[in-house]
């Protein structure tokens, strides 16, 4: 949830790949696990996108998403939400585990020190 509203709040002012910031953070301070990690990122950032993406759907009567369909070439324009919600989803994945991995090589490295 918190990983959600941070990305979401700093989609408002930054691009799209901003959510990455939040993600690393909070994947060095709170993972447990890389797989737990990538999995609450993965969670967390593919809902946030549905929910956007869902509304933006909903607010435009579906006319964006059915052009986009017709544009690749898609049978059914609920797809094109399926593969925002994948990629959104990859992206805090991958970002989350990013940082879970640097919070572990950085705990490391404290401890040679």
């Amino acid at each position: 949830m918190l990983l959600a509203l941070s990305a979401w709040l700093l989609s408002l002012i930054f691009p799209w790949w901003s959510l990455a910031v939040p993600a690393i953070l909070l994947g060095a301070a709170l993972g447990r696990t890389g797989g737990s990690s990538f999995g609450t990122g993965f969670l967390g950032i593919g809902l946030l996108w549905f929910v956007q993406a869902t509304y933006i759907h909903l607010a435009n009567d579906g006319l964006l998403v059915t052009r986009i369909a017709d544009l690749f070439s898609l049978p059914h324009p609920w797809l094109v939400i399926l593969i925002t919600v994948l990629v959104g989803g990859l992206a805090g994945g991958f970002s989350t585990l990013t940082g879970y991995l640097l919070g572990k090589v950085l705990s490391q490295a404290r401890k040679t020190v």
